[in-house]
């Protein structure tokens, strides 16, 4: 009887999400006799995932699947924006891109041709390969600082590297600090190994987030602090363990750089100084301090979100000294992580072309691509104008800061896009030539886990629909075109995935395909520091050198602070404003799959029920938002889970979702942060109007 239903069972295909998220889970996916893919689970197996993945995910045949996917290579025959488009050969759409750059490149050289990319997929090959053809042509660079670089510098700050305790070491921790990240929307495997150790070890679960989120809502204590103030909470958290005994001056002796510094330095941050600033009170900031006194081994996990302020890099570091104030990093289930980025030691030479840089080229900031399109001197580098552009892997006109410049940029009409994507994007509609893109499962890529510790593999597993092609396909092809040579154009994905595994000293494709990933996670000793930090002196750093984290570190307060270089509310703008992330959506993936949309329901301001009160909004009511940048139109939801003065808008909602056609970027700024730019997507002084 059970013959019939074996022979219909689904196949399974093994590979790993592909998206720009820390956790990087391990998936099995069900494989359909129709060449399609079903359900998606995550690997039961994989000592992170653990089974566990996001609903999103879970999801994904709806995504891929779906019927408005971009199947044919396609040119523009209206106006930028119309829509008006017709369906092409991909060889006259890469014969006319490879013209449109030789025709820039005649005009104003090299450098007036910018490949522009990020993490729609973060896969190695296929979202790195862009740079081997920018290196190769001397095309302008790209300095990413879209997500990770406010919150990179503030991390490797005090340890040297970007690396920590194992992740699942969170299991084995007696207190789990969370802060700044909202790890169900955005990691959810967090919560796996958080939870773990709450139900084995009676472990405590604390959140530090400016609102009551649904990560908070599972916290034994949520500590709902005003956003930019991160640093003032960690200063006067310092400040009590070391008044209150609780501080490791043995560990502090051999493995800091300055505790006694760091000691006269805080005894003017106390709790009274730090709750005027956060918000908080003080006896919520001295609870916080004893638990983590009395909890030794704790694991303070730090997310992306509060870094992204523009005192970001100052408040990730302060937040990052607690461990070392405490000599929690002696104890398994103890320390302080952010990612563990430093522990592959890629060799991605035939990957991105690193043999062919020229570094007289000028590098563009990513987030600032909407001064950049505008002709502004600074943002160019004082450099040649960016007259043709080849995205892959993101949108720009709904994900960059500052959006209404970005629109403005990009409406020019002596601007040459190339835009390569699986969904016809708001960024799409403006490009001149669109190629449909495969999705992970229909191609080969290999990924590293920054949230955890394995390196995965991400084989082919189903054929693309219609005529998409992987991003590979489309940078060697251009590269015959425009005369590049390189070894990496003449190679297949997966060649280059089991070069650079041999070349990395990391096994082989055929022992991926076998285990399907592979553990990198350094020992114990190596991942606590505990025979001395990467610095030279082997000491964790109170007091960093902020110049070796970036080239602008003027200003940055020498020891932990609250450095007040944030959007401060104001008379003209008295609120402040976080962009955080939705359960649903990441960035503006996902907003096409009829599930995301109908669980996010539309563009929503939270609000608090006495701010409301006062401006005279109801609930539900349409609502204003606007600084000098521009003004959102969207709905208030009145919310006692934040402070007064803060508005939380979850996004990415598309443009289109808005009454007025207008993103929640069009209020954020592109200014770069410091030391080493940055986006501070939740730092934004804005007001807040009856609509």
């Amino acid at each position: 009887m059970n013959a019939p239903f074996a022979a219909t069972k689904p196949r399974i295909g093994h590979s790993a999400c592909p998206h720009d998220c820390p956790s990087t889970c391990a998936l099995e996916i069900e494989l359909l006799p129709s060449g399609q893919i079903g359900r998606v689970r995550g690997a039961e197996e994989n000592s992170y995932t653990a089974g566990v993945i996001c609903a999103k995910v879970a999801r994904y045949a709806e995504r891929a699947n779906h019927k408005d996917r971009l199947l044919y290579p396609l040119k523009r025959t209206g106006p930028k924006g119309s829509g008006q488009f017709e369906r092409i050969s991909w060889d006259e759409a890469l014969d006319r891109v490879a013209e449109a750059f030789r025709k820039a490149e005649a005009r104003f050289g090299s450098e007036t041709v910018w490949p522009y990319f990020y993490a729609g997929t973060m896969g190695l090959v296929q979202r790195d390969g862009i740079n081997r053809l920018r290196h190769v042509k001397r095309y302008s660079g790209q300095h990413s600082t879209i997500c990770v670089t406010l919150a990179r510098a503030g991390a490797i700050a005090g340890t040297g590297s970007l690396r920590g305790p194992d992740p699942r070491e969170m299991a084995k921790s007696d207190c789990v600090v969370i802060w700044g990240t909202n790890a169900v929307h955005t990691q959810v495997n967090v919560m796996t190994h958080a939870i773990r150790a709450r139900k084995e070890r009676g472990a405590k679960i604390v959140v530090v987030d400016p609102y009551r989120n649904a990560t908070a809502e599972q916290a034994d204590m949520h500590l709902m602090l005003r956003p930019g103030t991160d640093g003032a909470l960690a200063c006067a958290v310092m400040h009590v363990l070391f008044r209150d005994g609780f501080a490791d001056r043995e560990y502090m002796a051999r493995y800091t750089d300055v505790p006694d510094e760091l000691e006269r330095h805080l005894q003017s941050r106390g709790p009274a100084w730090a709750a005027a600033i956060t918000g908080l009170s003080e006896d919520e900031i001295v609870a916080f301090a004893h638990l983590l006194g009395e909890r030794k081994r704790h694991y303070i996990r730090l997310g992306y979100g509060f870094a992204r302020s523009r005192n970001g890099a100052v408040n990730m570091h302060a937040a990052s000294c607690i461990a070392s104030v405490t000599g929690a990093w002696q104890y398994e289930g103890g320390g302080s992580f952010h990612n563990n980025g430093a522990i592959f030691r890629w060799d991605k030479t035939l990957i991105e072309g690193f043999d062919a840089v020229d570094p007289k080229i000028r590098t563009l900031d990513q987030s600032q691509i909407g001064p950049i399109l505008c002709g502004e001197p600074d943002a160019l580098r004082h450099g040649p104008p960016v007259t043709a552009l080849l995205i892959q892997n993101t949108n720009p006109i709904e994900v960059a800061p500052d959006s209404n410049k970005v629109a403005r940029g990009f409406a020019r009409d002596d601007l040459f896009v190339c835009v390569q994507e699986q969904f016809m994007t708001p960024t799409a509609q403006v490009a001149d030539i669109v190629l449909p893109a495969t999705m992970f499962t229909e191609h080969d890529d290999i990924y590293q886990a920054g949230g955890q510790q394995h390196i995965l593999l991400g084989p082919k597993l189903v054929e693309p629909p219609g005529e998409a092609r992987e991003n590979h396909f489309v940078i060697c092809e251009l590269a015959k075109r425009l005369g590049a040579e390189h070894p990496g154009f003449d190679m297949s994905a997966i060649e280059i995935v089991e070069a650079t595994l041999k070349a990395s000293g990391w096994p082989d494709v055929a022992t991926l395909r076998e285990r399907r990933w592979h553990d990198c996670q350094p020992d114990f000793r190596s991942s606590h520091y505990l025979d001395g930090f990467a610095w030279p002196d082997g000491k964790f750093r109170f007091a960093p050198d902020w110049a070796q984290m970036g080239p602008n570190p003027e200003g940055m307060p020498r020891l932990p602070d609250h450095w007040t270089s944030i959007e401060e509310a104001t008379d003209e703008h008295p609120f402040r404003l976080v962009t955080a992330p939705s359960r649903n959506f990441l960035n503006t993936t996902f907003t096409e799959t009829p599930t995301s949309l109908q669980r996010e329901a539309r563009p929503t301001a939270f609000i608090h029920p006495a701010d409301a009160a006062e401006l005279g909004l109801a609930d539900g009511a349409p609502v204003r938002l606007g600084n000098r940048r521009g003004t959102v139109k969207l709905h208030a939801k009145l919310f006692d889970g934040v402070q007064r003065g803060v508005v939380i808008v979850e996004s990415i909602w598309p443009h289109k979702a808005f009454e007025e056609g207008i993103g929640i970027n069009a209020l954020t700024g592109a200014d770069p942060g410091q030391p080493n730019g940055g986006a501070a997507f939740h730092d934004n002084a804005i007001w807040v109007r009856a609509a």
